[in-house]
């Protein structure tokens, strides 16, 4: 017997997803644009069951991987972010050319395991190896997209990279500002001719946001009188809404910029107008780049403000839960990087947790001397 939900996918766009159910069968599903496509593909399913011409894989073995990353570019990606929009979909092209001509049916661990070993050896572009983590990133969008067909489209009963073992990545990169270090950056991001970079660079180090959440900040999520920024889910990586307290220096810049706030946009940080065209998020990376170099900053990108901001919470005595939380991590996995940073602080709960237990005798020989 078939079933057909409505459902609304993340674009707001109504879909009809259709299961259908015999005895005997394992259940069969597929998601369709039209109702009427629906309804003719449960009308065939049961058909084919009744008549016993219905096998397990029979999707899997019509359709090819072309087949499948051609629906996901076209259903799923329109729904993503921009930024991983651009990167994800030549990954799915490079996969496509590999591997678009095998039946899903005929794609197996061992298959997938070559397209990972021949992306880790193939040289890019630039000349250079890919890196473990891009090659992780390579096989994660593979997976997704067999996971959605697995799921929604019903073409094919388990996902074959998901026994696909990866690449062993590095540690997390943390590279932070020294005292010394944040000064000079400070000093040579004032005198760039970018009006903003200075004030954007503060707000990423107090805040520990991210470059495109500080860019694409608009107005009316900044509460200068509370000392508040929300972030919205869309502007979010996690896409979940996010409350960033705005303090000391970062809220003084964001209060003098406010009160010269231009009135032609809602951008707290746009892009000088030109061509009485509406205003576009201010490019930070000439100027970004010339204030790195004029600092003396080694190995140094955007990206490590955050770190800077992340490291000097942990110096200063926060845990890793009230670090994910500031800076907006789901899971205390991406800020393990900043553990070893507090050491000495988790030292001074234990001593004192053992003194309040067994007196002096808790302290160490040393200090009790």
């Amino acid at each position: 017997m078939a079933n057909i939900q409505e459902r609304r996918d993340a674009t707001g766009k109504t879909r009809f997803r259709v299961q259908v159910r015999l005895k005997g069968y394992p259940p069969q599903t597929a998601t369709f644009d039209r109702k009427t496509d629906a309804t003719q593909w449960a009308q065939l399913v049961e058909s084919d069951m009744k008549a016993g011409r219905h096998l397990p894989g029979i999707e899997a073995r019509r359709r090819t991987v072309s087949d499948m990353i051609g629906r996901y570019l076209k259903e799923v990606m329109p729904a993503k972010r921009p930024n991983s929009s651009r990167s994800q979909i030549p990954q799915l092209n490079w996969w496509s050319q590999r591997l678009g001509r095998h039946s899903l049916a005929d794609v197996s661990p061992a298959l997938v395991a070559e397209g990972r070993d021949m992306l880790a050896a193939e040289k890019t572009p630039s000349g250079t190896l890919r890196s473990p983590s891009t090659v992780v990133r390579y096989l994660a969008v593979l997976s997704h997209c067999f996971t959605v067909a697995v799921n929604e489209w019903g073409w094919l009963d388990d996902n074959p990279v998901r026994r696909v073992t990866k690449p062993r990545q590095p540690p997390g990169r943390v590279r932070f500002l020294s005292e010394a270090e944040m000064e000079r950056l400070l000093s040579t991001c004032q005198e760039t001719t970018s009006p903003y970079l200075h004030a954007v660079v503060m707000v990423a180090l107090s805040t520990g946001m991210r470059r495109g959440e500080i860019l694409n900040l608009t107005w009316d999520r900044v509460d200068i009188a509370r000392g508040l920024i929300m972030l919205l889910p869309e502007n979010t990586k996690t896409r979940e809404a996010r409350g960033v307290p705005l303090v000391g220096k970062a809220h003084e810049a964001l209060m003098g910029i406010s009160r010269q706030r231009r009135t032609d946009t809602n951008l707290v940080f746009p892009a000088p107008q030109q061509n009485g065209k509406d205003p576009k998020p201010l490019d930070i990376r000439t100027a970004w780049d010339t204030a790195v170099r004029r600092a003396l900053l080694e190995d140094f990108r955007f990206h490590d403000l955050r770190h800077t901001a992340a490291s000097y919470l942990a110096m200063n005595g926060a845990t890793l839960v009230e670090i994910a939380a500031v800076l907006g991590h789901k899971t205390l996995a991406m800020v393990q990087r900043y553990s070893h940073l507090t050491v000495a602080h988790t030292t001074k709960i234990v001593e004192r947790t053992n003194e309040a237990m067994f007196g002096n005798g808790g302290k160490n020989d040393h200090e009790t001397q």
